[in-house]
């Protein structure tokens, strides 16, 4: 079966290609490779995808695209494209969401229904709770068969190099200080990218059209304690260097994996020391 990934050469649709072309799929990745970190870290991330037989990359914007010959034949889309990260989208960056998260999805939405109709699986986020959720409206007015995905926390090897477990084991490898955002008291539910993977091919298979699930690794763990483990796992003393509390950052999030568990099967497999030992791993190789 041909699956179409958007995002590809990011931190999960990386993951997400190798996981599908172990199973004999066939993988049509999309990436514009925008400047939101190197391009050289993505192009990384997609090495083993671009030596199998059964990958292909189409490099672009969604937008731009001509999303006709993307989709031809696809059975399952898993779009992934996205502006990442919470704290730049305000003021003068929040155009780029706009475009890149909004309008690139719709986009995408409207060339799937002249396309056979795949699957579609829409990887959101957490930090969108309190919004009304909009692409089940593609569902219910087209047939567009959609599911979202809402991760929580994701962590593991390829990373964002903005985000925190990037941050504090890359600080702890180098002997640096540690920048941490307000008191430490803040919660999450951290994610490992395998059950992200998981949960995600889970959802083109099983997932209820029009549904929306939360993902989450299943325990709600203090900033704090995170670094605690952090210094266990690397063997190493952390220097911390409090700031200020950024805009849009939520004090405690925690995943309600109910509805996952109940038509996705899903079910955390990776704990928090386990996960952190596997990007520490990553992040020393890639010194």
């Amino acid at each position: 079966m041909k699956a179409v990934v958007t995002g590809a050469a990011g931190f999960i649709g990386s993951h997400l290609c190798e996981s599908l072309l172990a199973d004999g799929h066939e993988v049509l990745g999309v990436d514009a490779f925008t400047d939101y970190y190197p391009r050289a870290a993505k192009e990384k991330n997609l090495a083993a995808c671009r030596d199998h037989r059964s990958f292909r990359l189409v490099e672009g914007r969604l937008q731009d695209l001509d999303l006709r010959g993307v989709l031809e034949g696809a059975g399952q889309v898993f779009h992934l494209a996205a502006q990442a990260g919470v704290r730049a989208s305000w003021g003068r960056e929040f155009a780029q969401y706009t475009d890149h998260n909004v309008l690139a999805t719709q986009r995408l939405l409207e060339a799937a229904l002249p396309a056979g109709r795949p699957r579609i699986v829409y990887a959101s986020s957490s930090s969108v709770y309190g919004d009304a959720p909009g692409l089940p409206l593609y569902q219910k007015s087209f047939g567009l068969s959609v599911v979202s995905l809402r991760y929580f926390t994701v962590y593991g090897p390829r990373q964002r190099p903005d985000m925190a477990f990037h941050r504090f084991l890359k600080a702890a490898r180098d002997a640096e200080p540690v920048h941490v955002f307000g008191d430490g008291g803040q919660t999450r539910d951290f994610t490992y990218v395998a059950d992200i993977v998981a949960a995600t091919r889970a959802a083109a298979d099983s997932g209820r059209p029009g549904g929306v699930y939360n993902v989450g690794g299943g325990e709600r763990i203090a900033l704090r304690e995170v670094l605690r483990r952090i210094e266990d796992v690397t063997g190493r003393r952390l220097t911390l260097v409090r700031e200020e509390v950024q805009k849009g950052d939520m004090r405690d999030t925690f995943a309600d994996t109910a509805a996952a568990r109940a038509d996705l099967g899903f079910r955390s497999t990776v704990p928090l020391g386990e996960g952190l030992e596997h990007e520490w791993r990553w992040i020393r190789s890639q010194a």
